[in-house]
């Protein structure tokens, strides 16, 4: 199984720096619905969609954190 690439991975960070809380947080259960959906019949796609709510999810809690 694979996820994202490196470079994916650094276009996700950069995009969620710009973002607000509130699109973090929709951002993050979108791609865990895609996850789930993809659940069992894509594996490849289910992975890149975890990691995709990986990262957009650790700019939420470092953001929520300094609250």
């Amino acid at each position: 199984m694979s996820g994202a690439t490196a470079e994916q991975f650094a276009e996700w960070k950069a995009r969620a720096k710009t973002l607000s809380v509130k699109e973090l947080r929709y951002v993050v259960q979108d791609c865990r619905q895609a996850m789930w959906a993809m659940h069992g019949h894509n594996a490849e796609r289910e992975c890149f969609y975890a990691d995709q709510a990986f990262t957009f999810g650790d700019e939420l809690r470092r953001r929520l954190k300094k609250w």
